[in-house]
């Protein structure tokens, strides 16, 4: 895992007049660190970083962070408080979307009015936006093992298979190979339960002459895949196929369009401008697409109400569906990296349509 830089940090400092910035959320701390545990926060000032942890981690924090200090906690908050109260700060910048109220009430309340409060919600989100050419690396890796793994488990999907049983033999493969552990829990939606965008894995049995949508991940070194793809078990209905064959369209719409300078509401509706020109846009309700990284879902989000431009060195998914209470549905999804001109996607698996059993 590569320590990445604190400049990012440093210009958010002086960008927001802070004497020093606050890190908890454990995203942040190993993208900005290194550090690969569950509990420690980061101070950063100018010229100076510390790592304060408690005392299960202060040897593997000490192995890990290289040259940035490394000091143990038993009161967490409290010894931050401290130890920001002995550092010559007073404005104090923290993660608005990640610390608790109670918790902000803490810290002030042992720094006493001493201190200066800051929360930064955009600014902080804002911090894993870009992807360096070590995590697109990650990204792709992690893409290529959860490939292989599909594809090995794919002659096993089968009518008279649970749901649940291909979520299981998915995620053993993706382990075998690798892994780390899955992204999230599997969606695995066949038959009229592909109308449930968040349909995860049941004890339904899969059938013939239905579709089967199966969104999946991986994370390996950290880093997390997303993908999704709908296969038809037989043989389909002409709606089903007539809606795969939107879906398709609209996700290769969008992924053409997808380019920096372009407005994040405007490529949403590359793909639902075209599912509802086909009649069914009230059957696409979530966002195209957003981000991912250290997390399987990261800023930004691409949806109608999303204000930011796609940049270069995103990374986001897009990822149209048509949902049909009663009927079924179709999900396509794919991970892409936006470069300077355009994107290049990171998921491997085919998204045309394809009958398994024939």
């Amino acid at each position: 895992m590569v320590n990445h830089s604190t400049g990012v940090v440093i210009d958010l400092l002086q960008s927001n007049d802070l004497d020093a910035l606050i890190i908890f959320d454990p995203h942040n701390l190993r993208y900005l660190s290194g550090f690969t545990g569950t509990d420690g926060v980061l101070l950063v000032r100018q010229g100076a970083k510390t790592f304060l942890t408690d005392s299960r981690y202060v040897t593997q924090a000490r192995q890990q962070l290289g040259a940035i200090e490394v000091r143990e906690y038993r009161a967490k908050l409290e010894d931050v408080v401290e130890f920001l109260l002995s550092s010559d700060v007073t404005r104090i910048g923290f993660e608005a979307e990640f610390l608790s109220f109670a918790q902000v009430e803490q810290l002030r309340k042992y720094s006493a009015g001493r201190l200066e409060w800051l929360p930064l919600e955009k600014p902080i989100r804002k911090l894993r936006y870009h992807k360096s050419p070590d995590e697109v690396s990650q990204l792709a890796a992690a893409a290529q093992l959860a490939a292989q793994a599909f594809r090995s488990v794919l002659p096993g999907i089968q009518p008279g298979q649970t749901e649940a049983q291909v979520a299981l033999e998915l995620e053993i493969a993706l382990l075998r190979a690798g892994g780390e552990g899955k992204a999230f829990d599997f969606i695995v939606a066949s038959g009229i339960r592909g109308a449930l965008p968040h349909g995860v894995a049941s004890p339904k049995l899969l059938e013939r002459d239905e579709l089967v949508t199966i969104d999946f991940g991986v994370r390996l070194n950290g880093y997390h895949s997303d993908e999704t793809v709908t296969l038809a078990m037989g043989n389909i209905s002409s709606k089903l196929r007539e809606i795969f064959d939107i879906v398709l369209g609209a996700h290769d719409r969008a992924i053409d369009q997808l380019r920096p300078g372009i407005q994040l509401k405007q490529l949403d509706a590359v793909a639902r401008e075209f599912i509802a020109a086909k009649g069914y846009g009230e059957y696409f309700g979530h966002g195209l697409g957003h981000g991912v990284g250290l997390e399987v879902h990261e800023y930004p989000a691409i949806s109608p109400r999303s204000e930011d431009f796609v940049e270069e060195g995103m990374v986001l998914t897009i990822e149209p569906g048509i949902y049909m209470p009663g009927l079924g549905g179709v999900r396509i999804e794919d991970t892409v990296y936006v470069t300077a001109d355009g994107c290049q996607i990171l998921t491997q698996l085919p998204k045309d349509f394809r009958n398994i059993l024939s």
